[in-house]
């Protein structure tokens, strides 16, 4: 993913922003034990961007792991769909750079491009039975609800660029709501009224906890986009994470940059605060996305 701003930043400011909070809704503070040695660079950070550390050779970067609770469905969908995930990857190269830049301009993971996967295919001529329509599958009030014309002879919902970045603009609408990829998922299928019905039925925010509160099609839904997720990019993400899943995940990689046993004699600097958005792995690099 290419941007125009790229800033070398250290592991560990790049954690700051998460044990503070994401998108600034929680009381908790990270604790003093970690912020002892947390450190900024003088890179300035703008309200998008992508900051990219190298990591240690010794450094072991933990994976995420499929959900043991959901490899059965995973395994089965795969075996049943692996070729025609393959066909869309092939066919549509120019698709997926294309919407990857905007979610990643818009600061969401890359990775939710899957979603648009398991809800067309990526074909802009997609039509599903009850009027949603487009790569993203948008109903016409939705639609229109993010600015775009659904009406007569022009529907913009099958324009990608358009589509994608309403889509873009929803699904940052959902975050916000849920701080929770998979609930976003799910909201973006049966609705945000249904999962919050789950969440006071079940008494969680844990999608494993409530997804059977869910209409069936859209437990299936978060599952399918687990699956898709998985056969892309050969592990998971923070994506494919519940938010407590995310913040165990976050502290493994704290640990495993605290056994490198760097030190670094620049005063921390925790008044700066970051929304932190998503982490991945490339050739032995890893890439932070951060919002200001």
């Amino acid at each position: 993913m290419k941007t125009t701003l790229w800033k070398q930043v250290g592991l560990s400011i790049i954690l700051l922003p998460v044990c503070n909070r994401m998108y600034a809704k929680s009381p908790q503070q990270p604790h003093e034990s970690l912020l002892s040695h947390l450190y900024v660079t003088n890179a300035v950070l703008h309200d998008s961007l992508i900051a990219k550390t190298t990591a240690a050779k010794n450094l072991i970067i933990p994976t995420v792991q499929l959900q043991s609770s959901v490899r059965g469905f995973v395994d089965q969908y795969l075996d049943e769909h692996a070729e025609m995930l393959e066909n869309i990857k092939e066919r549509n190269s120019s698709t997926f750079k294309t919407i990857q830049k905007i979610l990643v301009k818009r600061g969401i993971p890359a990775e939710l491009i899957y979603l648009a996967v398991v809800e067309s295919k990526l074909k802009n001529s997609a039509t599903s039975g009850v009027g949603a329509a487009g790569v993203w599958q948008l109903m016409p009030v939705t639609a229109r609800h993010l600015g775009l014309r659904v009406e007569g002879k022009t529907d913009e919902r099958r324009y990608l660029y358009k589509s994608s970045a309403a889509a873009a603009d929803y699904l940052v609408e959902l975050y916000k709501q849920f701080d929770d990829w998979l609930l976003v998922v799910a909201a973006y299928n049966c609705g945000s009224g249904n999962v919050y019905k789950a969440i006071k039925q079940s008494g969680s925010r844990e999608f494993w906890k409530l997804q059977r509160y869910l209409p069936s099609e859209t437990r299936n839904h978060v599952k399918r986009f687990i699956a898709t997720h998985f056969y892309y990019e050969g592990e998971g993400s923070l994506a494919t994470l519940t938010k407590t899943e995310r913040n165990i995940y976050l502290a493994s990689l704290i640990e495993a940059e605290e056994e490198t046993n760097e030190t670094d004699s620049t005063p921390a600097k925790t008044n700066q605060r970051f929304n932190w958005v998503s982490i991945t792995q490339h050739e032995g690099e890893m890439n932070f996305l951060l919002r200001k």
